[in-house]
């Protein structure tokens, strides 16, 4: 999910400085409301666990494209399936992610320490390959959505200024830990909405706890379409969020996103779109020298699963109430 939300300030961009060009975005029917608000970009769905299942699918899915009249192909995910697919249309020029493996290994097994390229830099040199140069400096982003009746029964309407936290994340070595995030949400929530979000019945069950424990405080997880999130996001004040999907949503939507990183660091080129560095709250790496042990934090030695219990929440609440 945060790859394909990260796509969406670079097709912006493209978009508005290459208005005669049309983009079709090949991608999971679940992620089409994150290019919603993008000009000249159709959707097209890759049902990969259906009909686009397996070589013969991509063939299939290859001839489909083909009708579509396309005349370049921009590769931005560069795995084996999208491989494949391109092999199949063979005749169109094509440029694929440089996704940098070697410099992220060396970042992480040899000590050399400095920021990589970014990922939404890696997206914009595929275009620049097939000769659309992508400037990022000057970036637009939509405005606010009216929220729809629905949503306002359950967060009620906006009296207040609304804090979204996502405290979740694939990796347990990412996470902050959750002991901490409810003292986070239990400050915030005395002057501010805290929206809560999340997935899966495990972290329902944890925010549904959060909810009931605290003031002011609405978990929408499970309740939402991924449209009526997104919704609700464009009106958040600010996002805290895990190295995660959602907090790439958020800035991809112009909000002010702040993020904990446990055993991952920005580093590796994966921090949010168009978001000042001090946005970023780090785990110590006095404590925790062989941050970052991974780039998705997959891996991590035992006593490095709680790296951003070094991050106090303090810190954390005063960074949001110096943004709101």
């Amino acid at each position: 999910m945060g790859d394909v939300a990260m796509t969406v300030p670079v097709l912006r961009a493209f978009t508005k400085q290459y208005p005669k060009v049309k983009l079709t975005v090949l991608t999971r029917s679940f992620f089409k409301p994150f290019f919603r608000d993008l000009q000249n970009i159709s959707v097209y769905s890759a049902e990969v666990k259906d009909k686009h299942k397996g070589v013969s699918g991509l063939y299939k899915l290859s001839k489909e494209l083909k009708n579509l009249g396309i005349d370049a192909v921009a590769d931005l995910h560069n795995v084996l399936r999208s491989k494949v697919l391109k092999s199949f249309l063979f005749g169109i020029k094509t440029a694929q992610i440089d996704k940098g493996r070697a410099e992220k290994k060396a970042l992480i097994s040899s000590g050399k320490f400095q920021q990589l390229k970014t990922t939404f830099e890696r997206y914009t040199d595929v275009f620049d390959a097939l000769g659309y140069n992508i400037d990022l400096s000057n970036p637009s982003f939509p405005e606010a959505k009216t929220i729809n009746s629905k949503t306002i029964e359950i967060l009620g309407l906006k009296k207040s200024k609304w804090i979204g936290i996502a405290p979740f994340a694939a990796h347990e070595g990412k996470m902050y830990p959750l002991d901490l995030m409810g003292d986070v949400i239990e400050s915030l929530s005395k002057d501010y909405k805290v929206v809560l979000f999340g997935g899966g019945q495990n972290e329902m069950d944890i925010l549904n706890g959060f909810e009931k424990t605290f003031e002011n405080v609405v978990n929408v997880a499970g309740k939402l379409s991924l449209d009526e999130e997104l919704d609700v996001i464009s009106n958040l004040e600010v996002m805290l969020s895990m190295d995660s999907g959602n907090a790439h949503m958020a800035a991809m939507l112009g909000i002010k996103t702040v993020t904990i990183w446990g055993v991952t660091h920005p580093f590796t080129g994966f921090a949010p779109f168009n978001q000042p560095n001090d946005y970023a709250l780090l785990s110590d790496r006095n404590q925790f020298p062989k941050i970052p042990t991974s780039v998705y934090g997959n891996k991590c030695p035992e006593n490095y699963k709680e790296a951003s219990r070094s991050i106090l929440p303090e810190t954390i609440i005063e960074k949001i109430k110096s943004l709101v």
